[in-house]
């Protein structure tokens, strides 16, 4: 790592002592972090958007060369011809016209390529798995990052939280790229990793806080961090080992400002039938109560009681079986079939929650609200992320 030029609306943060919520923090200079990427000018990503299928079907927006795996090119693709691409005896078979072990679609003069139900910058990457055909969609990280700023964040929100989401969608695509990934992809495409949808939905806005962020990245002791993200903690973030296991430095529990977003407060409405219909093992559902929770209270592990025995469930179980928002709630016993036209004199279950998500990293509507105030990207992501830098990288 090596220092570099610090732009001048940066060198004015450094002398503004920022107070944010009683706390005083300084705003970092952005640094040079260097990252090797081989035989090509701009860093490409590697992103997985179909899976274990049978067939993908796939089109260029322009005139597309047809490559082997080796970069053979074995033929050309008309503008707007959609073929099929299949799993063949030994690799990829495209509608029966090209056959090879792997299969590359790239399109000329900048055109867009077809994958599946989209169209999507860049190129594409047919290859046989174990699960079936896979497609990976090869595309310039920033361009990436047009379309997931708007998959996550509504692009109607002010720049400044736009582009904090950028800053944090960049910084765990890197670090996913560099920790995760395996031989044909670095991240999916899906909410288990961020949302990609192609360039259908890219917005003007989004297109500009990425530029304007353009290779901004968040590290902590000289290394990309793992810039998780949410859309409401319900007024606090937790400490990350408190949710999931392995302690980091930077994913702190801190002040949120996400007061007034819609999904801050929730409540839910169970019948007892309802409940037990999906908690199997207990019979009718008596009771429901926390027995361990994190210091914000976010339900680690509940035990439900019910008149066929009892069992403790984690918190991120219950949430999926019950569609809840998070694991920060509470379960209340209500009276008879909690107004349900069931007859039967059991409780149903309120649950009462607040915040829509894991709660672990930045905020998205703490970070509308605080872009809202006035604060910049710059002092909502290092807010966010604790002990954190941001650094620009350069590609080698």
């Amino acid at each position: 790592m090596t220092s570099g030029h610090t732009p001048a609306f940066l060198i004015q943060g450094l002398r503004h002592l920022i107070r944010l919520g009683g706390r005083h923090w300084w705003v970092s200079a952005l640094i040079w972090l260097a990252m090797i990427v081989p035989a090509q000018a701009a860093l490409d990503l590697r992103v997985a958007v179909e899976e274990g299928k049978q067939q993908v079907g796939v089109a260029s927006s322009t005139k597309a060369l047809i490559k082997d795996g080796n970069g053979r090119i074995l033929g050309e693709l008309a503008p707007e011809q959609s073929l099929s691409a299949a799993l063949s005896a030994g690799g990829v078979s495209l509608q029966g016209q090209w056959q090879a072990g792997q299969i590359w679609v790239e399109p000329t003069e900048g055109g867009y390529v077809w994958i599946g139900d989209r169209w999507y910058r860049g190129r594409a990457f047919l290859v046989p798995t174990a699960k079936g055909l896979t497609a990976v969609n090869y595309v310039d990280l920033e361009q990436y990052l047009y379309s997931v700023v708007a998959a996550e964040m509504i692009p109607s929100w002010p720049q400044e939280a736009l582009k904090a989401q950028a800053i944090a969608a960049r910084s765990y695509a890197l670090y996913q790229r560099q920790s995760s990934a395996n031989s044909i992809y670095d991240v999916g495409d899906t909410q288990a990793w961020q949302v990609y949808e192609g360039v259908a939905k890219e917005t003007s806005t989004t297109q500009a806080a990425v530029n304007a962020t353009a290779g901004q990245v968040l590290t902590h002791s000289g290394r990309i961090i793992e810039a998780v993200f949410h859309s409401s903690s319900g007024g606090h973030t937790e400490n990350v080992e408190d949710v999931w296991k392995q302690p980091l430095p930077y994913l702190r529990g801190v002040q949120d400002y996400d007061q007034g977003a819609p999904v801050y407060q929730w409540t839910k409405t169970f019948s007892n039938s309802e409940l037990s219909n999906r908690i199997s093992g207990v019979g009718n559902v008596i009771s429901m109560q926390p027995a361990r929770t994190t210091p914000q209270g976010r339900i680690v592990t509940m035990k439900v009681v019910g008149d066929a025995g009892s069992r403790t469930i984690s918190g991120s179980a219950l949430r999926d079986a019950l569609g809840l928002r998070s694991t920060l709630f509470t379960a209340t016993a209500v009276s008879g079939s909690a107004g349900t036209k069931s007859s039967s004199s059991l409780p149903g279950f309120q649950i009462s929650g607040r915040g829509f998500g894991h709660g672990l990293g930045m905020s998205q509507w703490g970070a509308h609200n605080l872009a809202q105030r006035g604060y910049n990207y710059q002092q909502i992501v290092l807010h966010y992320y604790k002990g954190t830098a941001l650094a620009r990288i350069q590609v080698q």
